[in-house]
C-alpha cells in the first residue's frame, strides 16, 4: 500500500506542476518557486523534529506525512523522481 500511495501522490504533484490550478496548494508552491518550497520543507522538518522530541506517536506521524509530502514537491521541482532517490538507497544497501 505505501508504495502505491507514493506513486499516486507523485503523479498528482507532477500534474499540478504541469497543469497549474489557482485553487491548488501544490500549484501555488510551484508558482512561488524554489525558496518557498525550501522554506516549507524546512518548516515541516522542524515540526517533525519537534514532534519527535516532545509529542506522541500521532503527532510524529502527522508531521512525518507533511514532511514527506513537501519533500516530494521539492523533488518534483528539481525534476528528480522518487524512484531516483530510491535507486540511490538500493545501491547503498547493496554496497553495505
Amino acid at each position: 500500500m505505501g508504495n502505491n500511495i507514493l506513486k499516486e501522490l507523485s503523479l498528482i504533484i507532477k500534474d499540478r506542476k504541469e497543469n497549474p490550478s489557482k485553487d491548488s496548494y501544490v500549484s501555488g508552491l510551484f508558482e512561488k518557486g524554489k525558496i518557498k518550497i525550501a522554506n516549507k520543507f524546512g518548516e515541516e522538518a522542524f515540526e517533525t523534529v519537534s514532534a519527535f522530541l516532545g509529542e506522541g506517536k500521532k503527532e510524529i506521524t502527522e508531521e512525518s506525512a507533511d514532511l514527506l509530502f513537501h519533500f516530494m514537491i521539492l523533488l518534483e521541482y528539481s525534476d528528480i523522481s522518487l524512484d531516483e532517490v530510491l535507486d540511490v538507497l538500493k545501491k547503498r544497501k547493496e554496497n553495505d
